[in-house]
């Protein structure tokens, strides 16, 4: 008895000198997050509440990017602009022109400075290939130039493309799952270089769109079944510099657009302080492509929900 009480007091005594250890060179855990983020309330609560104030129908199932007076509207193969009346004003039918690495897809945009910056690739039925970043021209929609991407990454998948200002980066997210979907791609503005990617956790399902907004970062999915009714989400992610992981918060649930459909695009419009929403309805879509439509529509309906913020 002498003995093993011996041995859980020497263990007693090593666990404690690892942990003071420990504290002492900053290890707090495995985590590199700066304390339990379930622990902070307010930091897993919903930054804003969204009231529904307007929906405008539009050409393009994608994205949507907001700057100054205009939308940007971004189609599988279409890139559009609109006016504040929601008028379009340009449209380009042939977006790849230009492109060396040819590309049959685009997924939500954002825009910086009146250029439009596009993820494309080559996707068919759930899977993406030859992800390029392309940045069009704001006025004319023309290409203007490319970054290059890093392979290494490990990004298989190109949904959506954020700039954040702030750090004048250029972030990507992906809709295929697995190692791919969790995780955030980050490449510098001015050189294009890769820079790094950040773990969300948990991560969204089918991830469809990225935004900058404000300090966080915002993401669409397409985690709800549409044949169930099953509305779809947007998350928060704040991510800090330095730091390889960030916590996921449930941002707002999508119960009010018009079912069934499907999640896509986003963006914030700074100068009203509004929160943009790009929704599809009519329908079936089946590992990312439509095959078929719902009861009662003979085609789809692409529409943008626009939010205030309060």
């Amino acid at each position: 008895m002498k003995k093993k009480a011996l041995k859980a007091a020497v263990l007693g005594l090593a666990l404690s000198v690892s942990a003071t250890a420990m504290a002492a060179t900053g290890m707090s855990g495995l985590s590199p997050l700066a304390g339990r983020p379930e622990d902070n309330s307010r930091q897993m609560l919903p930054k804003n509440t969204y009231t529904l104030a307007a929906v405008h129908k539009v050409e393009g199932r994608q994205g949507v990017a907001s700057e100054g007076d205009y939308f940007w509207v971004s189609g599988s193969k279409t890139l559009a602009k609109y006016d504040r009346n929601w008028n379009q004003v340009k449209i380009n039918k042939t977006p790849f022109d230009g492109y060396k690495i040819p590309s049959n897809h685009i997924g939500d945009i954002d825009v910086y400075n009146n250029e439009v910056y596009v993820g494309a690739e080559n996707f068919m039925d759930g899977v993406g290939k030859d992800i390029q970043i392309a940045i069009h021209d704001g006025d004319s929609l023309k290409l203007k130039r490319t970054f290059p991407f890093e392979p290494a990454s490990g990004q298989e998948e190109c949904s959506g493309i954020a700039v954040n200002p702030d750090t004048q980066t250029v972030w990507m997210c992906s809709w295929v799952g697995e190692e791919s979907g969790r995780y955030l791609y980050e490449y510098d503005l001015k050189t294009g270089k890769y820079l790094r990617k950040v773990h969300i956790q948990a991560p969204p399902q089918w991830v469809q769109g990225m935004a900058y907004f404000e300090g966080s970062f915002y993401l669409t999915a397409d985690d709800g079944t549409a044949d169930e009714v099953e509305p779809d989400h947007m998350y928060r992610v704040d991510i800090r510099p330095g730091v390889s992981n960030a916590p996921v918060v449930l941002e707002r649930t999508f119960d009010d657009v018009t079912f069934q459909g499907e999640i896509e695009g986003l963006t914030f419009d700074k100068k009203k302080r509004q929160f943009l929403l790009h929704y599809n309805r009519g329908s079936r879509i089946v590992l990312g492509m439509v095959k078929g439509f719902y009861p009662g529509y003979t085609s789809e309906i692409s529409e943008v929900f626009v939010y205030d913020i309060n």
